[in-house]
């Protein structure tokens, strides 16, 4: 194998990576999105589990996050709460998805 080969080799497991990493990081923050809204449903326990479950499945729909603010979106919609309060708890929730995903693999 050439260096080039090796270096080849390299960037494709790196991006390997990079992909699994950020589909664990997007699939925690939508559990993590779906137990809050959950919450503001007033789910609790074995509820909220199967709820934030249906968020995170709500995610394979299509490609991005509409998918996913859509559902919630519309589940919320009786609580008056906001496309806007949504897509900022789904950015606060990234961050705290990074930081577990990157612990647990330590």
């Amino acid at each position: 194998m050439t260096g080039f080969d090796d270096r080849q080799k390299g960037f494709e497991t790196k991006y390997k990576h990079d992909e699994e990493l950020k589909f664990k990081v997007n699939a925690r923050r939508n559990k993590l999105l779906g137990e809050w809204a959950g919450k503001q449903l007033g789910f609790v326990g074995d509820e909220l589990a199967a709820y934030a479950k249906t968020v995170v499945m709500s995610d394979f729909d299509k490609p991005g996050d509409d998918d996913v603010v859509q559902k919630v979106v519309a589940d919320l919609k009786s609580k008056g709460v906001s496309e806007g309060v949504i897509r900022a708890e789904m950015e606060k929730l990234l961050a705290v998805a990074k930081d577990q995903i990157m612990k647990q693999g330590s």
